[in-house]
C-alpha cells in the first residue's frame, strides 16, 4: 500500500553528490548499469518526507522508470497520468515507476543497487494486476530535466522490459487508458517531457 504523500518518505541524493554532466538542463544519457552503480556506489542517499523533497532543488529523488515494448520494438505501453502527481495531468506516459521507499531498503547495509531494484519491482507490483514471468527490466541510462518543477527534484533510471506476450501484461487502475501504440507514432502522443527523454535514449534516436 501506497503511503499517503505529505507522510511518505522518498529515497533522496543531493545534487551536489552526483556527476555535473547528469544535471544539464535536459540530457538523456546511456550507459550500463553496472557503471551507473559503480559511479554511485559510495554516494550516500538518504529518506526525506516527499512533501519536503518536492520543494527541496538542492535534492534529487531517485525514480526508476521504466519502460515497456515488444520485443520486436514495435509497440510501446503507453497510458494518461492520473495519479497522485497532478502536475503531470493530461500528459501521457511511456514510463511506469516511482519513489523509492524506506521498505525497499531491507537491510541496513543494503547497497543502492539493492534498494533501487526492491523499489522498482514494488513499484511495478503495484501497477499491474499481471506481469509477464519473463519480465526482466534492463537498465538503459538516465534522464534528467530542469526545465519544469518535477523535473527539477527527480533524477530518472530508464529501464525496458521486452514483452513477447502482450495479453500478460494488464494494468491497474492508476494506469488510465493504458494501451500499445506503434512506436513510431508515440510522439504523436502529448508526451511528459520524461518519456520524449526515455524513449530518445532507448530508440537512440530523437522521432
Amino acid at each position: 500500500m501506497k503511503a499517503e504523500k505529505d507522510v511518505e518518505k522518498v529515497m533522496c541524493i543531493r545534487r551536489e553528490d552526483l556527476p555535473a554532466a547528469w544535471l544539464s538542463e535536459m540530457v538523456a544519457i546511456k550507459m550500463p548499469g553496472e557503471a551507473f552503480f559503480d559511479v554511485m556506489g559510495e554516494t550516500p542517499f538518504n529518506f526525506v518526507a516527499r512533501s519536503e523533497a518536492e520543494k527541496d532543488t538542492a535534492r534529487k529523488q531517485v525514480i526508476p522508470y521504466v519502460l515497456f515494448q515488444t520485443a520486436d520494438g514495435f509497440y510501446t505501453a503507453c497510458y494518461c497520468r492520473n495519479g497522485t502527481e497532478k502536475r503531470l495531468h493530461q500528459l501521457c506516459s511511456v514510463g511506469v515507476g516511482g519513489h523509492i521507499n524506506p521498505e525497499d531498503r531491507v537491510k541496513p547495509d543494503s547497497p543502492l543497487a539493492a534498494v533501487v531494484t526492491n523499489g522498482m519491482r514494488r513499484e511495478m507490483s503495484e501497477e499491474f494486476r499481471l506481469l509477464p514471468e519473463d519480465s526482466k527490466p534492463v537498465f538503459h541510462g538516465i534522464i534528467n530535466e530542469e526545465k519544469t518543477a518535477v523535473g527539477r527534484v527527480h533524477l530518472g533510471l530508464v529501464y525496458r522490459v521486452q514483452v513477447w506476450d502482450r495479453q500478460g501484461l494488464r494494468p491497474g487502475r492508476e494506469l488510465n487508458d493504458f494501451g500499445w501504440v506503434e512506436t513510431g507514432r508515440v510522439f504523436q502522443r502529448p508526451l511528459e517531457l520524461w518519456s520524449k527523454l526515455a524513449l530518445n535514449l532507448v530508440e537512440n534516436e530523437w522521432r
